[in-house]
């Protein structure tokens, strides 16, 4: 499992965890803002006139209206990123990654708009009448090659595809999995419900959902999404109010490290420009999806005569998701303090380091050297070999590093009781027979147990655990629900629909194995599938640059004359 994690981590750092991948994500969202002259801003009241329905006609096709097809892609996108993401973009890049999730969702409300709009032109009605659409079906029409002979090349088809086949990883890696260990882990910490079980119960759940087809799901989602935003709204609130003096603080902290990166202060050891910028857009992705091609397949359903006016509703989406709930969350972490604070907690195997020295939190030297590994400035040095372990106490002098914190107070248990015995290390990482060993100390912690920590700093106390558990729970599932239908929208673009069926059970079979899966693999590998979708998507959309900004134009032409009348 650590080699996989491993292998999932190095291939990261050249795809999604890349500069290029980076630049290209941002600088799409930015080409097209100023090329269609910031859409986001100009059409911004217009999309929720669309969204109520005011412009709707009769004899629109589709299977689900506007404010459907928007809930549920945001139920897609409002997931653990909104939660756990945020919490592990803070953890990696201190409190200016946030700002770069807010500059990401700023220009992906535009690279949202491009796509849904090309995605919806190019929907396709199957003899049933039911839609399929989705950046594949744009690819498939409008990006092949016409030799100067005539002939044509179909590398839009082929395109295409390699985008369908990375939806259906992504269904996995972005939608299912790291879905149902968000929650599982949730529910175990917070009531003690065991990860298997909770498995169990969501795997039978989805699986009556999903198998209703896209009008189901619609109807689940649209009454859904607006209940759990509510609910979290209000308990995201509490926690910043009832630490109203440090609202002003944590805010000005978006900015103040912007450039030059966040200094170690408590647990955190630091985290440089760099990992910053990387993470915050990173995860900006991860959770409002846009650039990445996933929601315009919901979009693509929706009834609406103009694909123009579907744009328009899923500029909405970035906003909602990132720049209001994500915002949210990552002001709970800040002006709590939680983020910097070390806790008592069981370690994750995957985040266990074992230094060959030993290094003092209070020693500037130290703390510089720890801070220049783990923002990948220079190398350290690795234990290799035996950690001696008496009555749960490890008994060499080595630090050890868990979730990017020198750990203290550890204790070794297995099967309940005090270890003793041996832990073999290579490299710094646990090896041999160490999955009966548990783990636990003081340390930083992230992801989905961090946010569930800030949310127990207001007046709620830990009743306010109780909110993230809840709102992970609506918003994991939600959000597998919504990638259950894009994956066999896939399906029918690759092999027919014919498929759907079979890809579901094997859907939910994965939702059930995932709940007891080490997160931290999950996440890495739910990074890679969204880089493999996100890639051939925005070089389809400013390859179409022109038609987009054409389609636009013809559709305020058309507007203007009939609502003129």
């Amino acid at each position: 499992m650590q080699q996989l994690n491993d292998f999932f981590t190095t291939l990261h750092q050249y795809i999604g965890g890349n500069n290029w991948f980076i630049f290209l994500l941002l600088g799409t969202g930015l080409f097209f803002t100023l090329y269609l002259k910031f859409p986001q801003i100009r059409y911004f009241r217009h999309a929720f006139k669309v969204v109520r329905g005011k412009y709707d006609r009769a004899d629109d096709r589709g299977d689900t209206t506007h404010f459907q097809s928007l809930a549920t892609a945001l139920s897609g996108t409002v997931g653990t990123g909104n939660i756990a993401g945020v919490a592990l973009a803070v953890h990696l890049g201190g409190p200016a990654a946030i700002f770069w999730m807010l500059v990401t969702a700023f220009l992906g409300m535009c690279t949202k708009f491009v796509e849904v709009t090309l995605s919806h032109k190019y929907r396709e009605f199957d003899e049933k009448g039911m839609v399929s659409g989705g950046p594949m079906y744009f690819m498939k029409s409008r990006l092949n090659i016409r030799l100067n002979n005539g002939k044509l090349i179909k590398t839009g088809y082929w395109l295409g595809g390699f985008f369908a086949v990375a939806t259906v990883l992504s269904s996995f890696g972005t939608g299912s999995l790291p879905q149902i260990n968000s929650i599982s882990n949730a529910m175990f910490a917070t009531f003690g419900i065991e990860h298997i079980i909770t498995g169990a119960v969501m795997a039978i759940l989805l699986g009556l959902i999903i198998i209703g087809g896209i009008k189901r799901i619609a109807k689940v989602t649209e009454r859904l999404v607006p209940f759990m935003a509510i609910v979290y709204f209000l308990g995201a609130i509490a926690v910043i109010l009832f630490n109203y003096e440090n609202i002003a603080p944590s805010f000005l902290s978006l900015f103040t490290n912007l450039f030059n990166g966040t200094s170690a202060v408590g647990g955190f050891l630091g985290a440089g420009f760099a990992f910053a910028f990387n993470n915050g857009v990173n995860r900006g992705l991860f959770s409002n999806e846009a650039g990445q091609g996933s929601a315009p397949i919901a979009h693509a359903a929706a009834k609406a005569h103009e694909p123009v006016s579907e744009g328009m509703v899923s500029i909405l989406e970035p906003f909602i998701d990132t720049m209001i709930i994500c915002f949210l969350t990552g002001m709970v972490l800040l002006s709590s303090g939680v983020w910097k604070e070390k806790v008592y907690n069981q370690f994750q195997k995957t985040d266990i380091v074992v230094l060959a020295d030993t290094y003092d939190e209070g020693n500037e030297e130290d703390v510089a050297e720890l801070s220049n590994f783990l923002n990948n400035r220079s190398s350290i040095s690795f234990h290799t070999g035996a950690l001696q372990v008496v009555d749960g106490e490890i008994v060499n002098e080595n630090s050890i590093l868990h979730a990017r914190s020198l750990a203290e107070g550890i204790k070794v248990e297995k099967g309940g009781t005090a270890y003793n015995g041996e832990i073999n290390v290579v490299n710094g990482r646990l090896v041999g027979t160490t999955n009966d060993l548990i783990l636990k100390g003081n340390s930083l912690i992230h992801s989905a147990p961090l946010t569930t920590i800030a949310f127990t700093q207001s007046f709620l106390g830990d009743w306010g655990k109780y909110i993230v558990a809840f709102g992970l729970l609506l918003f994991a599932f939600s959000t597998a629900i919504a990638w259950s239908y894009y994956g066999d929208r896939a399906i029918t673009y690759l092999v027919g629909s014919r498929y759907v069926l079979f890809y579901r059970i094997i859907f939910v079979i994965a939702f059930f194995f995932a709940s007891f899966i080490d997160t931290t693999i999950i996440w890495n590998l739910s990074m890679l599938t969204v880089a493999f979708m996100t890639v051939p998507n925005l070089i389809g959309l400013l390859i179409l640059h022109k038609e987009v900004k054409q389609t636009v134009g013809d559709y305020w032409i058309g507007f203007r004359k009939e609502h003129r009348k």
